[in-house]
Formats: C-alpha cells, structure tokens, sequence
C-alpha cells in the first residue's frame, strides 16, 4: 500500500493539532455515511467508529468493581491476581507476575460454529479493568464488508498480555486469526497473547457433577448467575443475519447482552477458580477438592498434591479411597515404599469398588513382589483381587486380569524356587 493511500486512510482521524484521536466514540467522521436507527443504538451506549470510508459499531459499558455477579464482586477478581502473586505454586491458570490491568476477558459471536473463512465474526467483545472499573467494550460488524474497521477498531485498543477465554483456544482465538489474515495488509498485526481458557479447568472441576460444561449451565450450577430473558447463543447467527437484511438493532441488543453477560461470568469464573485452586473457599466439595489434587499432581506440583489428598483421605467415603490410592501413587514416586504399601493395601481392604481394588491389589503386588520379596502375601492379594471380580461379576479390564494371572503364575514359580 502507497503511503498516499495510508495517510487519505488515517486522515478522518486526525485532529487539527496532527495528533491521532483513538477514542472511537469521539471520532468525528469526515464522511456522509448514513447510520441506520443512530439514534436506538445510541440508547444502548452504541456509537459509529470511522474509518476507511466505513464504519463498524462500537458500544462501551462500564461497572463499578463493587458490582456483584453471581457469587462474586468484580473487586475480588483483585484479589484473585494478588493471591497468584502471593503463591508459589505453578499452574497454568497462575496470573504471577501480572496486574488485574493487563488480563482481558474476550469472546465472540459468529455466523457459525465451524473454522475458516466462511466462518465470520460479527461481535467482538472484551473486558478489563482500568482506572478502578471493569470497562467493557462490544465491537459490532455492521455488514460484511466492514471488517477493516472492525478490526481497526478492536486492534487500536489492544495493549493487554494475556486473555482469558472459554474454549476460545480452540475457537475464538483461532477464528480472529483466521479473518485478520483477509485485512492484515490494512489494520494493526495480532499482537502474541498469553492465554487463560477457562472451559478446560471448569471440565476438571465439575465434569463429575454437570452433564454439560457449557458456560451457562457453568453459571447457573457452580458460579450463581442467573440470566433473565436472555437469547439462546445458536440463535445468533440467524438474529445477525436478520440485522443485515432489516438493519433494526433490536435482535443484535438482545446479542450484545447475551455476550455481555458471558464476558462478566469470565470474571468471575476466572476468580472463583482461583479461589478454589488456592484454598480460599468454604464451601469445596470434596471431588473438587479431589481434582484440584489431580490437576496438581499433573503438573508435578507435588506437595501441593500430597497435602489435598492426605486431608481428603482421612474419610470413608469413595473420595477417601480415591484420595488414599492418588497418595499412595505420590509416595510411590518418591520410592516412599513403605507409605505407598500401607495405602495400596488399605484401599485394597477397604473400597468395594472393582476398579480402585484392581489398581491398588496390583500395586500391593509389585511391591510386595519386588521390594519385599514376600511371594506368598503377593499372592494373596492377586487371589482377592480375582474374588472380587468373581464376586460382583466384574472384570474392568481383561488385559489387566490376564497380566493378573500371569502375574500368579510367576509368583508361585518363585515360591517353588526360593521356598521360606
């Protein structure tokens, strides 16, 4: 592009003293476009933003952080990056070494759930905290051929390191990428982001208790939001693709609004994760609890691990077996042999689970087997495995038993071998 065609670009935007105005609600056009129903939008804080000779819609709402939604006010989601910076633990929800100013709460609307090309947005929406409110802010695609000053409009804005999304690693994010490449040649590049998604941790968590781990069944059950009137998303595209056609705003309202709303639960979700991470809420479950332990111990955070399953272990209940057989994996790791036997073996005599006896019996085995030498009790517990399945008519896994079998036969061959 000739810097002639940059410069008649940039020219709606410059102001008489030469400085460039990036405030898309104060931009005064140079231009006749016709806005129409101005006057509706502006009813919802909906204001034109200029530029290359067309224009997208930008509308900017602000809340203050003592504004609660759901269980939580927006001032804790504060809290929630001062305790990361506080901890020491590594995780990938960690907002260390950040302040609440540079993390942004992003999501989109589309024509479709698919990725590529044909795939377009039509709603840009994020937000964050700046100056001691959350401000955010919906960037609007009023017909297709707008993306330029969609784009402009959003990119100009961008000065954040991380965003936080739902599922948006592997959708939004991707499918912004994917439409930049058709204006990149006249708007700002993608800046490289750090990114929080959401939707991954929430499945950890709450996979055991809710069908679904959509963000509104994720609101309604877990976070304490309730959404009133609100327009279904797969809805969406069919209300925008009716907008272009009638170009009357009131179904694109009733979007913005949908998307507002998932962008404050992003707020909270993302605090009330933390908050369940650290230790910082009254009211875990213990299978929350059980997968925070889980989560940690994938990570290699290994104390983190060992101290959420030893609370959760003294208990008679199947997350105490659960918790009990995870130590006894830790202390396994660590070649703590005698405190992982003790384990294997008590929710060996414990749990009337198949699955948690077979894993635990074959443990207690290999230990007995290999560390101890003691063949006869080995076998012992591989025959109470074996009655055990006979006994509830189960077999979890046929490869498993065959090993078990297999496993018998050489322990009594070395009975034979080294008697006594």
């Amino acid at each position: 592009m000739s810097l002639k065609k940059k410069l008649a670009r940039l020219k709606p935007h410059i102001s008489e003293s030469g400085v460039v105005d990036h405030h898309p609600v104060e931009i005064l056009p140079l231009t006749k476009i016709n806005i129409p129903y101005r006057d509706r939008w502006e009813e919802e804080k909906v204001f034109p933003y200029f530029f290359d000779n067309n224009y997208c819609l930008v509308r900017e709402v602000k809340y203050s952080l003592s504004h609660q939604h759901g269980h939580y006010r927006f001032q804790d989601f504060l809290t929630a990056v001062e305790i990361w910076n506080n901890h020491k633990v590594n995780h990938p929800l960690s907002a260390k070494g950040f302040q609440a100013e540079e993390l942004f709460f992003f999501d989109t609307e589309t024509t479709g759930l698919g990725g590529g090309v044909g795939n377009t947005i039509f709603l840009l929406g994020y937000a964050s905290v700046s100056n001691g409110e959350l401000i955010l802010r919906q960037h609007i695609l009023p017909n297709p051929g707008a993306e330029i000053p969609l784009y402009q409009s959003f990119l100009e804005k961008v000065n954040y390191k991380t965003l936080i999304t739902y599922n948006g690693k592997s959708f939004d994010w991707p499918q912004v990428k994917t439409r930049h490449t058709l204006v990149r040649e006249h708007v700002p590049k993608l800046p490289s982001f750090g990114h929080f998604d959401l939707y991954h941790a929430s499945r950890r968590l709450w996979k055991h208790k809710l069908d679904r781990v959509k963000l509104s069944v994720v609101e309604s059950e877990v976070l304490g939001v309730k959404r009133e009137g609100d327009i279904p998303g797969y809805l969406a595209p069919m209300i925008y693709f009716d907008f272009i056609e009638n170009k009357h705003p009131e179904g694109m309202v009733g979007i913005l609004k949908h998307n507002e709303i998932d962008i404050l639960s992003l707020v909270t979700l993302y605090t009330h994760l933390t908050f369940q991470l650290c230790g910082k809420v009254s009211s875990q479950t213990r299978n929350e609890s059980f997968e925070i332990g889980r989560w940690f111990a994938s990570l290699g955070e290994n104390n983190e691990a060992k101290q959420v399953f030893t609370r959760l272990s003294d208990g008679d209940d199947k997350t105490s077996d659960h918790a009990k057989l995870a130590l006894a994996f830790q202390h396994k790791k660590e070649h703590q042999w005698d405190k992982a036997l003790r384990l294997f073996e008590d929710v060996v005599n414990h749990t009337d689970d198949v699955d948690l006896n077979m894993r635990a019996g074959v443990e207690v085995a290999k230990i007995l087997e290999h560390k101890h030498k003691n063949y006869n009790l080995a076998i012992k517990y591989c025959q109470k495995i074996i009655e055990m399945q006979t006994l509830k008519q189960t077999v979890v896994n046929q490869a498993q038993q065959n090993q078990l079998f297999v496993r018998v036969k050489r322990l009594e061959q070395k009975v034979q071998k080294f008697p006594g």
